[in-house]
């Protein structure tokens, strides 16, 4: 069941990524769709919720809350599929160009290193186009970026820094020891966010795309960590 609500008080990606939070913890709220232009609200709901039960799981920053279109359409929520579809025709568009940079001269490696580089490029410039939202949503999983707001701030610019490196091949073991420590940090969050069943976004790709949090996230960190390790593995080797 849809539930329609108008919510004042947003003014960032980030008040929508905690505005979003805060009413998935209610037990009967399935999905959250927020436009933040407006503040309008649309809920995937089980059974109708109250004005006053939403307005109560709400920090009172975002009051007041609104009813503003009709609460009686049913509509089928989106597959798991559809939600990281982004995310999947990325890794497409990464692995693409990475067979074109070893056209020339095609090695393992070296397809891991220009892999890993883009990577962090392209996962880096979807984490600016919100840089101020971007610090609430990563922290809210990420367990050195809860206690560091200036690791929120900087882990954009760090990952730019990463891409660089690997494609230019510069200071390697350095880049791959950064790259093990930083999403092990991470991964270690996104399970721990799993096996709470926390229903919140991942700010892997900044807060433009709204991707929930899935294996597929967990998935996407261990094939990092597996490439790092096997490369920092080769080089000290």
């Amino acid at each position: 069941m849809k539930q329609h609500l108008k919510i004042s008080g947003m003014t960032c990606e980030g008040c929508v990524s905690s505005v979003t939070q805060k009413l998935f913890s209610l037990e009967e709220v399935q999905d959250v769709s927020i436009t933040l232009a407006t503040g309008d609200v649309e809920l995937e709901v089980q059974s109708r919720l109250s004005l006053k039960k939403l307005t109560d799981a709400l920090p009172p920053k975002y009051t007041p809350l609104v009813e503003s279109k009709s609460n009686d359409a049913m509509v089928k929520m989106p597959s798991k599929l559809k939600q990281l579809f982004p995310l999947f025709l990325i890794f497409v568009y990464l692995i693409a160009a990475t067979f074109l940079l070893q056209k020339k001269s095609p090695d393992i490696g070296g397809f891991m290193y220009d892999f890993m580089g883009l990577f962090f490029m392209v996962f880096s410039f979807f984490k600016f186009l919100d840089y101020k939202g971007f610090p609430e949503a990563f922290a809210q999983y990420d367990p050195l970026a809860k206690r560091s707001a200036l690791y929120c701030k900087i882990y954009p610019f760090l990952e730019a820094l990463l891409g660089i490196m690997l494609l230019l091949r510069w200071q390697l073991n350095i880049a791959l020891l950064t790259t093990i420590i930083i999403l092990s940090i991470t991964t270690i969050g996104v399970i721990y966010s799993l096996f709470d069943k926390s229903k919140i976004n991942c700010a892997c790709l900044g807060t433009a795309l709204k991707l929930p949090m899935t294996e597929a996230t967990l998935i996407e960190n261990m094939i990092m960590l597996v490439m790092a390790s096997t490369m920092l593995f080769h080089q000290l080797a």
